[in-house]
C-alpha cells in the first residue's frame, strides 16, 4: 500500500539534557539514520516531517521537507505529539536521553571536590506516551508507529520486549556492537520485528538503502492491516 496519502514523521539524532550552562548529558547518535529515512520518505509520503536533535548542519542542507529542531527529550516529545494525526506514520529513529538532571545549575559547576554527584530523573518514554494517547480515545486509530532499538547485548530479547511494551507496529533492531552498524557511520545492519510476528534481516548496506527497505516493510504492514480489517 502506498504512503502517498500518509503523513510520515521521522525523528533522528540525540537530545541534550543540560547540567549547567556548558555541560550536558547526551549520546553518540549522529542522526544519519533519521536523515536517510526522511529522505526516502520524501519520495513516497504525502508529507514528510523530520524532527531532529542537535546534529551537523551539513546533514540538513538542501532538504525539501520540513525540519523541526529540538534539544531536550521533553521538547522532542512535544514536537512529536503536535504532529500526530490518524493517518500519520511515526518512525522514531532518534536517541532521546532516558534521564535528565533534576535541576540545571545557573552557573558553571566548579571542580572543587574530588567527586560530583548528579541527581537524575527519568524522562517520559515518547513511544509509550504516543501509545497511551492512541488508546485513550478517537482520532489516532490509523496511526502507525515504528521504533528503533540500539542495543549491545541480549539484543533480540530487548527489541521484542520494546515492541510489546511500547505497543509498536514495528521495531528496527540496531546491534551497535557489530562492525559497520551503529552511530556516526553511513552503513547499518537492521533486523525488523513486526506486531504480526515477522522477523526480517536487512544485511549491511548504506543507511539510505536500508531506509527504502524499511519503508517497503511499513507499506506491507499497513496493507496487511487494511486487508484484515
Amino acid at each position: 500500500m502506498s504512503l502517498t496519502d500518509r503523513k510520515l514523521v521521522v525523528t533522528g539524532g540525540p537530545t541534550r539534557e543540560w547540567i549547567d550552562p556548558v555541560r550536558y548529558i547526551s549520546n553518540a547518535s549522529s542522526g544519519r539514520m533519521g536523515v536517510a529515512l526522511a529522505d526516502a520518505a520524501s519520495h513516497r509520503a504525502g508529507e514528510t516531517v523530520f524532527i531532529h536533535g542537535p546534529m551537523e548542519a551539513a546533514l540538513l542542507e538542501g532538504k525539501t521537507y520540513r525540519t523541526v529542531g529540538v534539544e531536550s527529550t521533553m521538547e522532542l516529545l512535544d514536537a512529536v505529539m503536535s504532529e500526530l494525526t490518524g493517518s500519520t506514520v511515526l518512525i522514531m529513529a532518534a536517541a532521546p536521553s532516558d534521564y535528565r538532571p533534576a535541576g540545571k545549575s545557573a552557573t558553571k559547576i566548579k571542580k572543587d571536590d574530588d567527586r560530583l554527584v548528579l541527581e537524575l530523573v527519568k524522562n517520559p518514554d515518547i513511544l509509550k506516551t504516543v501509545a497511551a494517547r492512541k488508546s485513550a480515545g478517537p482520532g489516532l486509530e490509523g496511526l502507525f508507529t515504528a521504533g528503533f532499538a540500539a542495543e549491545t547485548h541480549d539484543v533480540e530479547n530487548y527489541a521484542r520486549g520494546k515492541l510489546r511494551d511500547k505497543n509498536l507496529d514495528m521495531i528496527c533492531l540496531n546491534d551497535v556492537g557489530r562492525p559497520g552498524a551503529g552511530f556516526a557511520v553511513d552503513t547499518n545492519i537492521i533486523t525488523v520485528f513486526t506486531r504480526r510476528g515477522a522477523r526480517v534481516e536487512l544485511a549491511l548496506a548504506s543507511k539510505r538503502a536500508l531506509a527504502d527497505k524499511i519503508l517497503d516493510l511499513v507499506e506491507e504492514e499497513i496493507a496487511a492491516y487494511t486487508h484484515s480489517s
